[in-house]
């Protein structure tokens, strides 16, 4: 099976750290693949050496050139499968694969989706999600939104991301008292995201308000970078939460920082699945997040972490100071996560998913091609 995958993301993000992990996992089970990116985006410069790459850059939504250019390489390769990993990719394969022309085959186009966003409706995004012969969905919440936006069902198929949990925990660990020169003992409150809106990394600064009330020397650090960092900024000001919210930016060894977390907080609003979440559980960290998205099918309430209802800072306020309270029960919640990660969530398991959608579309596909040049003759 050959696989020709499509990212045009310039930034890093869990949805690129996906695709290589799809990309890389394939190849170890013996399936060809190559990845197009965008040349000066952070996946193309952290591809793994030996990985065949196509620099091509979309511009926008609807990119001709771009799309032209991807005929030629379908034309050229003749992929099994064309698998889409974000949006603008979509869209380019869409208007690429009739571009090819191959009368005898076309690949087949596969599309993940990890965002529990709605389609938009306008009329070239239903013409390009009527082109997709199967969308993997990351969470049962994403798949169920697409089928509410009109997707049918059968071109529907959820497979939960995975993490590499022994290169997780092989990642050394960080002091992160000493790295970011706080107090010793201080209690820290993890978080790992973009600093969008659907993150909702402000509810998470007033959930620290209350917390720092009951506990003084609670610190949070919230890891990423993202257009609110200047509102973050001014909300931690506000509050007088300067020496009690940190805001380091983007880390390349985030790992090692989840490591020296007593407890990771996901805050969202919206969350297609948060392969952070798992990060943290592989790490042997408990967990307070919030019910959005797909997380609930990650954390397991009461037993890997405790959930919160999406905007309730004080709901998580509460369980972040009950658990920073409670050692025992967040080494509890720590090891039943790494368990749960361990056994659900493993990019192996991923990967033989995804090898297992190909094979069924690429096999319709076969079949309707077979069909179309038989009613030719």
């Amino acid at each position: 099976m050959f696989s020709l995958h499509i990212d045009t993301a310039q930034t890093w993000r869990g949805g690129q750290n996906q695709v290589l992990l799809t990309v890389n996992g394939l190849r170890a089970i013996g399936h060809q693949t190559m990845l197009v990116a965008h040349p000066t985006g952070e996946l193309r410069k952290r591809a793994a050496e030996g990985l065949e790459l196509v620099p091509i850059a979309s511009r926008s939504e609807i990119d001709l050139s771009a799309a032209w250019r991807l005929s030629r390489v379908i034309r050229r390769l003749g992929p099994d499968i064309v698998h889409a990993h974000d949006a603008h990719a979509t869209a380019m394969a869409a208007l690429a694969i009739p571009m090819a022309g191959s009368a005898a085959r076309s690949p087949a186009l596969v599309v993940s989706r990890r965002v529990d966003f709605h389609l938009r409706s306008h009329s070239f995004s239903r013409w390009k999600h009527r082109q997709v012969d199967c969308f993997i969905a990351a969470s049962d919440a994403i798949r169920k939104m697409l089928v509410a936006d009109g997707v049918p069902s059968a071109r529907t198929v959820t497979v939960h991301e995975g993490i590499d949990v022994e290169r997780v925990q092989a990642a050394p660990a960080v002091n992160v008292h000493e790295t970011f020169f706080l107090p010793h003992h201080a209690p820290l409150v993890g978080n790992v995201a973009a600093l969008v809106p659907h993150k909702g990394q402000r509810h998470l600064v007033e959930a620290a308000h209350l917390v720092v009330r009951d506990l003084p020397d609670a610190r949070f650090v919230i890891l990423g970078e993202g257009e609110l960092r200047e509102q973050l900024e001014r909300q931690i000001r506000d509050y007088h939460l300067e020496k009690h919210v940190l805001l380091p930016g983007f880390r390349t060894d985030v790992l090692g920082c989840i490591k020296g977390f007593d407890l990771f907080a996901m805050s969202s609003i919206t969350e297609g699945l948060g392969t952070s979440l798992l990060d943290a559980m592989a790490c042997s960290r408990a967990i307070v997040a919030t019910r959005a998205g797909g997380i609930p099918e990650i954390v397991d309430h009461g037993r890997t972490g405790v959930l919160v209802g999406v905007r309730d800072h004080a709901s998580m306020a509460r369980e972040i100071v009950t658990l920073l309270r409670d050692d025992d029960s967040r080494r509890r919640m720590g090891e039943a996560g790494l368990a749960r990660v361990s056994e659900r969530f493993t990019v192996e398991r991923m990967v033989a998913e995804t090898a297992a959608v190909y094979e069924r579309v690429a096999g319709t596909r076969r079949a309707a091609d077979s069909a179309r040049r038989l009613a030719r003759d």
